[in-house]
């Protein structure tokens, strides 16, 4: 080889070795830059499905309502209740005095006070659009929103509006919000119902408490986060609609394919609906019904209240201090009406439960288990003052032992509720209430020999218990409703 091609053959060499990492490079950005690509696809693809479901619903919309007549909500016991409570004649006087034949109860002393605190939501990173702070049961929740969220209605309201107001929600930054709904829902530990109370509140302040505009956006983030809300209008009003695995009283609904679609309200006077229109259809991923059951964490704000409650047994005075938690209280007040199997065994926040337990404990140490139903009977008799719904409410109210503990007055069932929460919380016997026409007492399953009015229950016997019926003991059943045969509620 000549001189000059073995130069020539070097230079070449030198060449290929230096742009060799650059062709490498460059093939580096164009698998990088195809990749990148793949990636926009994917988010496109599903930008387009998401869209695409909106879409479509934005044009069932358009076509699918009809005229429905939503049915008067259902009352539950229309029987009037006695306005006066009748009084058993006193028991004499006996000290409580250990039976040598007889063994104490044993009572169940509550655990220490451990409440796990809600933790607060994590806080967002880069906050996205207007900032708002919203009054739940009395704890202020902070929210970041996408201002596109906030969209008027016209004044006229049918098919075509609704269908437009559903379009525009879909094409703002909604995720935002639905992400952090789900973060405050784990923080606060909301069940459903006070899941979707936030998402109302929240619709209201980001539409300056315009209802129609609020309804609408509470039905859009509801189905948005997987429940089967829908909405119905008239002329002049828009309301919401979510279908419940429990049954709802007092509270007008209508029925597709079998199931009761209630319209619901977080607060005010019951709604007055009439004829209206609706839609017979779910929007896609939609699967939820509401789970009225109540957690016994839920809404409350760690702002304490006291109650002194005193009453006399067996000739010796007792006080007792109740603890109650404000918006645990708000929380119930704003709760559709159930049925009574879902007072009974319902849970008791902890700050409240446990302070009651311990110092109704200490005094059944060394009496019988029938000295103990009847101390705490006491207690529920004569401690709280009687009063029925329709004169305390203005209608029905069921309450939750936490609501018996707070107002003024309570009814037979409130009593009831609250009696039977006691007995097995405190001495693990077995308890049901019974329901009689107009009225509510409770029976308790002994272990020990107790004489009285009772009734079989599943193969054991129950011994009457009323807790309404002042002064009476257990096996006294109040005069009026011997005649009865009761319906038994179980725990």
């Amino acid at each position: 080889m000549s001189i000059n091609k073995l130069i020539k053959a070097n230079i070449l060499l030198s060449v290929f070795v230096l742009s060799a990492p650059s062709i490498a490079n460059d093939d580096f950005k164009q698998w990088m830059q195809q990749q990148s690509a793949g990636v926009q696809a994917e988010k496109q693809e599903f930008q387009e499905y998401k869209d695409k479901r909106d879409k479509e619903f934005t044009a069932f919309l358009k076509a699918q309502w009809k005229p429905v007549d939503i049915v008067k909500g259902e009352i539950r016991d229309e029987e009037p209740k006695p306005v006066v409570m009748p009084v058993a004649p006193p028991a004499p006087a006996k000290p409580v005095v250990k039976q040598p034949d007889v063994k104490p109860v044993v009572v169940i002393l509550p655990e220490p006070v451990v409440i796990k605190k809600p933790t607060p939501a994590p806080i967002i990173s880069k906050p996205k659009g207007k900032q708002i702070s919203v009054d739940f049961y009395g704890k202020p929740v902070q929210f970041f929103y996408d201002g596109q969220l906030k969209q008027g209605l016209s004044r006229t309201i049918n098919k075509d509006a609704v269908s437009d107001y559903w379009s525009k929600l879909s094409r703002a930054d909604y995720e935002q919000v639905t992400k952090q709904l789900a973060e405050q829902r784990k923080s606060l530990q909301l069940n459903d119902w006070a899941y979707a109370y936030l998402i109302n509140r929240l619709s209201l302040k980001i539409n300056n408490n315009r209802k129609n505009e609020a309804a609408l956006l509470s039905w859009f983030l509801l189905a948005k986060t997987g429940y089967k809300a829908r909405i119905a209008y008239n002329d002049a009003s828009v309301f919401l609609l979510v279908p419940s695995k429990q049954e709802l009283f007092e509270m007008p609904y209508f029925t597709f394919s079998g199931k009761r679609f209630y319209a619901v309200r977080f607060e005010g006077a019951q709604q007055k609906l009439g004829q209206v229109f609706t839609y017979d259809g779910e929007y896609p991923g939609t699967v939820n019904d509401f789970d009225m059951r109540v957690t016994p964490v839920v809404a409350s704000n760690d702002y304490s209240e006291r109650r002194h409650l005193s009453f006399a047994f067996q000739g010796k005075k007792y006080n007792i201090e109740v603890t109650y938690d404000r918006g645990r209280i708000k929380f119930f007040d704003s709760y559709p009406q159930l049925n009574l199997d879902m007072y009974f065994g319902s849970s008791v926040y902890k700050a409240t439960s446990t302070p009651l337990q311990k110092q109704l404990a200490v005094h059944m140490q060394d009496m019988s288990e029938q000295q103990a139903v009847n101390f705490l009977l006491r207690f529920v008799q004569t401690s709280l003052k009687y009063e029925t719904d329709d004169q305390q409410f203005g209608e029905e109210n069921y309450l939750f032992p936490e609501e018996t503990l707070f107002y003024p007055y309570s009814d037979c069932e409130d009593r009831a509720i609250l009696f039977t929460w006691l007995v097995k919380s405190l001495l693990n016997l077995d308890v049901v209430g019974l329901d009689y026409p107009g009225h509510v007492a409770a029976a308790v399953g002994f272990n020990e020999a107790v004489k009285g009015d009772s009734l079989n229950y599943q193969g054991k016997r129950y011994v009457v218990t009323d807790p309404t019926y002042i002064n009476a003991n257990a096996g006294m059943t109040m005069p009026d409703f011997k005649q009865y045969k009761p319906t038994v509620i179980p725990y």
